[in-house]
């Protein structure tokens, strides 16, 4: 590499890194009218056009806060454990292609920061980071509160990233390969997301618990451990959790747009070509996003067994028979066809739904004994 391509490089890192940073602010924004027209409120509307910069006026005002460091706490571990919860958001977002690249100086410049051949290890290696920071910030501050929010937070996204590594293990399993690029260019004819449906249904729960957020945010459970991990935190230390926190929100929403909605593919007309992938990149990543806080805003929050159970008795389970049917997809394409096996999986899952639709019919007395015998239950 010559001086021009380090100049490339941390070019795309800078960008990369403030295009982060302006999201964030958007997705709050947009996340604060989402729920207010959901709950018939105005939202913000005070600070720039359409309030559009009340987040960036809670950052400068944050960022200018009195930090207060608690007397029983361990000042080293205390000060880092925010660094730490922020850093792997940025880097798991360095191994997804957000488009199809250009050609600049005679140099082809992919639009992502590094294409690793071991890309989804990186993802889940920077997912299990994550935990690091919040179980230090509650056991560093001190106090009660905090540690029991950290306890719950460590236990719970431990308990989901099987999950959530069982989903990408399916996918990997059916593309044949762990580097990210080469997914979304396997992806050019059918998007993972229909033959692996329920990869992507355990993958997208999987990535709302992760991320804490509702209805699995009870870490954050103010009615009950006030404020959970990062209780005594304030100033510029609290908006860096915050941060963090939307950040994996972006990045989370991105790898299953990449792993699983075709990546930056889509239609490329001929007014500036190269623009189109990561507009169709954004596009989807919004709907994504449009959905985790739909669900915020819908859902209430688990109970705490209830959450685990799920994650344990459910999901997990789930992803178990999910692998072991993808490994048979796998091996019977290469026997039979891939396009012979589709169609035959087409035919016995309509087989199925008309069977159920006609069950009522063929056996009514079956369900109103059923239906009957919950009514005289006490």
């Amino acid at each position: 590499m010559d001086w021009l391509d380090w100049v490339l490089l941390l070019s795309r890192v800078v960008l990369v890194f403030a295009g982060l940073l302006v999201s964030v602010l958007l997705l709050i924004w947009w996340e604060r009218k989402l729920v207010a027209d959901m709950q018939t409120r105005i939202g913000p509307n005070r600070a720039g056009p359409f309030g559009l910069l009340v987040t960036l006026a809670d950052g400068v005002k944050l960022f200018f806060k009195e930090g207060i460091t608690p007397t029983n706490a361990d000042r080293p571990v205390y000060l880092i454990a925010p660094i730490i919860s922020l850093v792997p958001a940025f880097l798991a977002f360095a191994v997804v292609p957000f488009g199809a690249g250009i050609t600049l100086f005679g140099r082809e410049v992919p639009f992502q920061l590094q294409d690793l051949s071991i890309g989804i290890l990186w993802v889940l290696a920077m997912g299990s980071l994550a935990v690091y920071g919040v179980v230090l910030a509650g056991w560093s501050s001190g106090s009660k509160y905090p540690l029991l929010g950290s306890i719950r937070s460590s236990a719970q996204m431990i308990s989901y990233e099987v999950g959530m590594g069982l989903a990408l293990v399916a996918v990997l399993m059916y593309s044949g390969t762990l580097s990210m690029a080469e997914i979304v260019d396997r992806q050019d004819g059918v998007w993972n997301v229909i033959p692996q449906l329920p990869a992507f249904v355990l993958y997208a729960v999987s990535a709302l618990a992760e991320t804490n957020r509702a209805p699995f945010d009870l870490p954050e459970a103010e009615t009950e451990l006030v404020a959970g991990y990062h209780t005594e935190y304030s100033g510029i230390k609290f908006a860096m959790f915050f941060l963090s926190e939307y950040l994996h929100l972006i990045t989370v929403s991105a790898i299953a747009v990449t792993l699983f909605l075709g990546g930056w593919r889509g239609p490329v007309f001929d007014v500036v070509p190269w623009l189109w992938p990561p507009l169709w990149f954004l596009l989807k990543v919004l709907g994504m996003l449009f959905v985790y806080i739909w669900i915020r805003a819908t859902l209430p929050r688990f109970r705490y067994d209830r959450l685990m159970n799920f994650g344990w008795k459910l999901l997990i389970p789930a992803g178990l028979l999910w692998v072991l049917a993808t490994g048979a997809l796998v091996v019977l394409s290469d026997v039979y066809g891939r396009a012979r096996l589709f169609r035959w999986t087409a035919i016995a899952v309509a087989v199925a739904l008309v069977l159920s639709l006609l069950r009522p019919v063929a056996f009514p007395g079956r369900d109103a004994g059923r239906a009957a015998a919950r009514e005289e239950a006490p």
